[in-house]
């Protein structure tokens, strides 16, 4: 789980890092700054994101390539940005890999299939896993800078999917798809 952070401080760059276009795109806009729970909030905006996904209805390779792009482009802006924010290796504000992670779960589900029940599913199920790490989310929380602020939410998208992906092969032995 992230680490708190006072939502007056920015490190010892000063405020003016929070205006900083890798802190600001790391904290989705400032969302991450928002109250108690920030990976919640980060969580949310990634549901969001899958709504959207969704109700595009991509076709499959592009979507995944789509989100590759976006999981992979968070590992050098959660670095530059928990740098310019200097409050150890994950601070709190940077949820970007909260809302970058989550729609990778949902990739097990074909898009007409994925109705707000499901994305509210994987939401709790993606917090679940996030905060839990189990494995191998602790040990990829421990990877260095941005890697590490990404890996993690990686493995909790992983063990998301896998019990999304368990629920649908239910579905259809019970014969409801």
């Amino acid at each position: 789980m992230n680490e708190t952070m006072n939502e007056g401080t920015a490190g010892s760059n000063g405020s003016s890092a929070w205006f900083s276009p890798a802190v600001l795109v790391a904290t989705c806009g400032g969302v991450g700054r928002l109250g108690l729970a920030p990976g919640t909030a980060g969580a949310a905006v990634g549901a969001l994101m899958a709504a959207l996904l969704a109700a595009w209805e991509l076709p499959f390779l592009f979507e995944s390539g789509l989100l590759l792009f976006i999981n992979g482009i968070g590992v050098p802006i959660c670095s530059r940005a928990a740098s310019r924010l200097g409050k150890g290796s994950d601070p709190g504000a940077i949820v970007y890999d909260e809302a970058a992670s989550l729609p990778l779960a949902l990739l097990v589900i074909p898009p007409e299939a994925r109705s707000s029940v499901f994305i509210a599913c994987a939401f709790l199920l993606h917090r679940v896993f996030d905060i839990s790490k189990l494995p191998p989310g602790r040990q990829l929380e421990r990877l260095p800078s941005g890697l590490g602020i990404m890996a993690d939410d990686w493995a909790a998208a992983a063990w998301t999917a896998v019990v999304l992906g368990l629920f649908r092969v239910f579905q259809s032995m019970v014969g409801v798809v």
